[in-house]
């Protein structure tokens, strides 16, 4: 598929998850067959005041395209401004989050709450549009709540203004992400529009991604929580796309290796203090299910150096092994 001149060649997508989908992780999950990542959400006025935080996460290498960079923001203008920053750092795609259910978001006006307010919606895709020259995207809701269920209706409005592609969240923002994912909605949305569409919600492996494909009709699917501690899951949907044999789990072995450079890329690229502070959630997702898991999540929360880490994977290879 194409999002606008963009071949993305695959139909598995990284979902942008705020504190979550730094370089290290988007990297990681293109390695196992990510075909296409979306970088954490940037704040379009924390760009317009010269933020080092917003510079940091609009980095991208080599090794995670195509890519995109998400602005939130309820400001055309300032959207805008904030767009032409980003392409300094040249990503492939600018994506604008209409979906953040987060209150500090949403209740300043932008991610979920342009919702309620579809001409502004188009507003801002027009003005970034115009703006810069790389295709422009959006990541929406099913609607702000049961009864103002809109997402049709933003994603035409958002065509029109020249996006070249919807991914759609089968959830309204009152929902947050209790509930299962609507993947009527997301249906809908794909007979409506002329543009890719990606669905989202709900893929936690190839089973669902092939429900939604094959319900919704849409061009790839977008995996958030799924990949938590799980970047296989990738290799896994993309093993069933392409007709090849069930892929079994990872191994204890591969799980250990794939943790420690993980969090190995993490501490390269913002050292070792501030890595490490992040990595104990990542690695608390990785020990998820297994022999002892409980007492390792709990270590996994007072990680301070990569040596502690490595000790404790050595602990979490003994009790994977003893959980096969």
């Amino acid at each position: 598929m194409k999002i606008g001149n963009v071949e993305i060649k695959g139909r598995t997508a990284l979902a942008p998850m705020a504190g979550v989908t730094d370089r290290a992780f988007r990297e990681l999950c293109v390695a196992f067959g990510a075909s296409y990542v979306v970088g954490e959400m940037v704040s379009a006025k924390g760009i317009s005041f010269n933020s080092e935080r917003s510079k940091e996460l609009m980095l991208l290498s080599e090794n995670e395209r195509p890519a995109a960079v998400q602005l939130f923001g309820s400001e055309p203008q300032t959207v805008a401004a904030a767009a032409v920053t980003a392409m300094e750092y040249k990503p492939d795609i600018i994506d604008i989050n209409m979906g953040c259910p987060a209150p500090k978001i949403s209740g300043n006006g932008a991610g979920s709450a342009l919702m309620k307010n579809p001409d502004l919606c188009g507003k801002i895709v027009e003005a970034v549009c115009k703006a810069v020259d790389v295709p422009i995207t959006v990541k929406i809701r099913k609607g702000w709540d049961d009864k103002s269920v809109n997402a049709v209706e933003v994603a035409k409005i958002c065509e029109q203004a020249g996006a070249s592609a919807i991914t759609v969240h089968g959830r309204t923002r009152e929902q947050f992400y209790s509930g299962k994912a609507d993947l009527d909605i997301i249906s809908e949305v794909k007979k409506a529009v002329n543009i890719p569409v990606i669905g989202n919600g709900d893929i936690t492996n190839a089973n669902d991604a092939a429900q939604m494909l094959e319900k919704t009709n849409c061009d790839m699917v977008m995996i958030g929580r799924g990949a938590l501690g799980n970047p296989w899951i990738f290799r896994e949907i993309n093993a069933w796309l392409n007709d090849l044999r069930p892929m079994f789990p990872p191994s204890p072995a591969e799980k250990v290796t794939v943790i420690l450079r993980h969090i190995q890329a993490m501490c390269d690229y913002k050292g070792e203090e501030i890595a490490m502070r992040e990595a104990r959630k990542h690695v608390g997702w990785y020990m998820k299910g297994f022999k002892n898991a409980a007492e390792l999540r709990r270590e996994a929360g007072y990680l301070k150096t990569y040596e502690e880490l490595i000790e404790l994977t050595k602990k979490a290879y003994e009790c994977m092994s003893q959980s096969e």
